[in-house]
């Protein structure tokens, strides 16, 4: 972070926050935009919300007031605490914990969303700012309040040659606006973000950028095929890493101690060491692909849901009075031939978010299976449903698939997929940017009709159509992937893997979080007969240890 003064009033930020006024940057920008006279101004709610690019921004006036703000997706966080010398504040939670308690209802959260949602933090007494918000401490008050939300506006013209050049240059001005002088790298899965982005550093430079690419020696995991293919594509100077069994071992201790909370997201070890190897390669900064399927409808689930929704369409006497009583409440929906009706009308029947919890790996196993009872009476099962309700009434009225992608944009992008990659470049020893989240690809996207994003079952539509013969055909056809993590198969398979994975899971028994008879059950049956599936289980669980292990070892329910 950097910091600055004018008069009384200090300002400390970090990122690359863009001003309405393009002549003016930094520190000074920020306070003639929110206390130009020493005092907070009224609009506080305005006045950020014309502030575009990646910031976390705190000002403190000599009055005592203090505002803390992020940007709309959380590219950059801020954690604070309050205490009896007012508002602390601090990049990472663990900054501020002091002596607070570790809270049993954010490790619940943690296990059901594989990471710990904001506001709430693994810490009682330390909260997180959700994107797009702020948090104002004045007069002994603190308020938290959001200063942007999403408004999808898709009636203005829709002609594709003219929205496709639009599309085309604010990619390669988000690609330009992440670029900081230094030697233009990036992250290279081989899926079509990543191409993209490559591809647009070397349209902005002139010249292809340094790639760097992660593969798997496990069936079905390896990309690096596709890597190679941008790569030569794109004329970029191509690095490729190939991580093993060994170096989960070595790297799973060295990640749960770096980061500041317990996370769960399996890649976050696969973007460190791609970032590793770019640092050694001399490389300071690397743009990442992120988002372009949450801005622009590239997710499977998107199509998944839109099947669902086609039951809404049947007059709700058919549905109440004859198809859920006769599928879902009687011995018919069991019979072979009726099985996937019944299973279609029990998720189609179930609003959304509600139905994602079909899906939950804890909720499916069974929090009573796997929590202990002492666990379970510290909690509340409900409370990561609520939040997810919470979000998905956020907001203003629009369609279902809109309503998908912002809520994507919350827990998918800035609760998951941008810390991941945030902590393994930190780690890594690089910093990071997200040109596909730049406010103008944002905009477009809701300006963009639902047909645009998913014409029919085909995701991304015009993403793909518009980069059409700029990306390869094989590229824009594949199924995506990324830099999934053979863990599951690779435990079954690698001894000291495994006796990593079960003594993690056996001191996490010890502390009286999970029973003892559900570990057994997982390494014993449900890890080998489905270890893609189960694998992630284990991996959440063990990465919750060892972060206890690192951060909190005498924590203990009693």
């Amino acid at each position: 972070m950097t910091q600055a003064h004018l008069a009384s009033t200090t300002v400390i930020t970090r990122g690359q926050p863009r001003f309405a006024d393009a002549g003016k940057a930094g520190e000074r920008a920020w306070l003639e935009l929110l206390a130009p006279h020493g005092r907070l101004i009224d609009g506080l709610a305005q006045g950020l919300a014309s502030v575009q690019g990646d910031f976390a921004v705190a000002l403190t006036t000599d009055s005592g007031a203090t505002l803390l703000a992020v940007d709309r997706f959380a590219q950059q966080t801020l954690c604070y605490r309050m205490g009896p010398q007012g508002l602390r504040f601090d990049e990472r939670a663990d900054a501020l914990a002091g002596a607070s308690e570790l809270d049993p209802q954010a490790i619940f959260d943690y296990l059901y969303f594989h990471c710990i949602p904001s506001p709430r933090t693994i810490f009682k007494e330390v909260l997180r700012l959700p994107p797009g918000h702020y948090a104002l401490y004045q007069n002994g008050r603190l308020t938290v309040a959001r200063y942007w939300s999403p408004c999808f506006d898709a009636t203005g013209p829709t002609d594709f040659a003219s929205l496709k050049q639009e599309f085309l240059s604010h990619l390669q001005g988000g690609v330009r606006h992440q670029l900081d002088g230094s030697k233009p790298a990036c992250f290279l899965s081989g899926g079509t973000d990543s191409s993209t982005v490559a591809g647009m550093i070397a349209r902005e430079t002139g010249s292809g950028a340094d790639s760097y690419s992660i593969g798997f020696d496990a069936e079905g995991y390896d990309e690096m095929a596709y890597a190679r293919l941008a790569a030569r594509h794109f004329g970029t100077r191509h690095h490729e890493y190939y991580v093993t069994p060994d170096d989960l071992v070595r790297g799973i201790p060295e990640m749960a101690a770096h980061l500041d909370q317990p996370f769960g997201n399996s890649s976050v070890l696969p973007a460190y060491y791609c970032a590793k190897m770019a640092r050694q390669d001399g490389v300071s900064r690397l743009l990442a692909g992120d988002g372009g399927d949450e801005l622009y409808g590239g997710n499977s689930r998107y199509a998944k849901q839109r099947l669902f929704d086609l039951y809404q369409q049947v007059p709700g006497l058919l549905q109440r009075g004859l198809l859920e009583p006769l599928l879902l409440k009687t011995p018919l929906g069991k019979l072979p031939l009726l099985s996937k009706g019944a299973s279609y009308v029990e998720q189609a029947a179930m609003p959304m978010p509600d139905r994602l919890q079909l899906y939950n790996l804890i909720t499916r196993v069974g929090p009573s299976q796997v929590l202990t009872p002492a666990m379970l009476s510290r909690i509340d099962l409900t409370a990561p449903l609520r939040h997810q309700q919470a979000s998905w009434r956020e907001p203003a009225a629009c369609s279902p698939l809109n309503r998908e992608l912002a809520f994507d944009w919350r827990y998918t992008l800035a609760e998951s997929d941008l810390p991941k990659v945030r902590a393994a470049t930190a780690l890594g020893g690089v910093s990071v940017g997200f040109p596909m989240l730049d406010d103008a690809l944002l905009s477009l996207s809701l300006r963009l009709p639902d047909d645009y994003k998913l014409k029919g079952q085909q995701l991304r539509w015009f993403f793909k159509e518009a980069l059409r013969g700029f990306l390869p055909d094989e590229i824009i056809s594949k199924r995506k992937q990324g830099f999934g993590l053979p863990f599951g198969v690779w435990t079954t398979r690698t001894p000291a893997l495994r006796a990593m994975a079960e003594d993690s899971l056996r001191g996490l028994a010890g502390r009286g979080v999970v029973r003892a008879d559900y570990i057994s059950q997982l390494f014993d049956r449900q890890l080998p007969a489905h270890p893609g599936y189960y694998g992630e289980m284990v991996w959440i669980l063990m990465m919750l240890e060892q972060w206890l292990r690192a951060k909190a070892p005498a924590y203990k329910l009693g």
